[in-house]
């Protein structure tokens, strides 16, 4: 049984016997053992999805990720395997949805023409432009703009999941890996695979403020929607719509700088 190994030894004494064994039996513990977290990492994504995209579905990619997050832990880092497993589930469930492509052409080309726009405005003033800069640019009133970011509120963050390379393909990470509370941006968290993170780092600073502590309360305190309309007291809906925002932004910013540091 899962929970009679947990009670005979400490979990990192068992993360060390499987570094050296591999045993079937161990691994079989472990999936036991964070079975739970994989389904709380699917309720998260759930909860930004369309209703096509089943819950169920989603437990079975995370699961994918979570095996893949066993067989490659290493404790001697000092992250936890929680803190790892978790990146590693998320993008094995995003890796899934992007593979059965499931958003409509639609909607990716409203989510491409809503970031070409922010590019062309930044790029003109050199600063975060404003909702009715973007919307002038798309030649949209702000009430058909807020209605175009809702109809692609769903399928953003993808987005912030997209993997970037540093190096080689064994040293990678995703944009929202790179969301850190702003008192954890250590020059020593920084210096780690520099140049891809400096870019994310800088991209998502230069976010409006309420953007960024949306993604920074999402992704870093692991907080919902709902809980963070509690924390900024303002509606579900609202967050969903700042969360939408910050992501297009994002997206925008680093698609232009991947183009110019590949």
């Amino acid at each position: 049984m899962a929970t009679s190994l947990f009670e005979q030894k400490t979990e990192e004494e068992l993360w060390i016997e499987y570094g050296k064994t591999k045993s079937p039996q161990l691994r079989d513990a472990f999936i036991r053992q964070y079975m739970p977290l994989v389904k709380y990492v699917a309720g998260k994504v759930s909860a930004g999805m369309p209703g096509s995209v089943e819950f169920d579905d989603l437990v079975g990619f995370g699961q994918f990720g979570l095996l893949d997050a066993i067989n490659k832990y290493d404790p001697a880092k000092n992250v936890k395997f929680k803190t790892y497993a978790v990146t590693r589930i998320r993008g094995a469930i995003f890796d899934e949805l992007r593979h059965l492509d499931w958003v409509p052409r639609s909607v990716r080309q409203k989510s491409r023409a809503i970031e070409d726009a922010i590019v062309s405005v930044e790029a003109k003033l050199g600063r975060p432009a404003t909702d009715e800069e973007i919307s002038n640019e798309m030649g949209l009133s702000i009430a058909e703009y807020h209605k175009t970011v809702m109809k692609v509120s769903g399928t953003s963050v993808l987005s912030l999941n997209d993997v970037w390379y540093s190096g080689d393909e064994n040293d990678s990470m995703s944009i929202g890996d790179s969301i850190e509370s702003p008192t954890c941006m250590n020059p020593d968290a920084i210096v780690e695979r520099e140049e891809v993170r400096r870019v994310i780092i800088e991209a998502i600073n230069e976010l409006p403020e309420k953007e960024k502590m949306v993604l920074v309360l999402y992704y870093h305190e692991d907080l919902t929607f709902r809980e963070i309309g509690q924390v900024l007291q303002v509606s579900e809906s609202r967050i969903s719509q700042l969360h939408t925002k910050a992501n297009l932004r994002l997206r925008a910013k680093l698609t232009n700088i991947r183009k110019g540091i590949m």
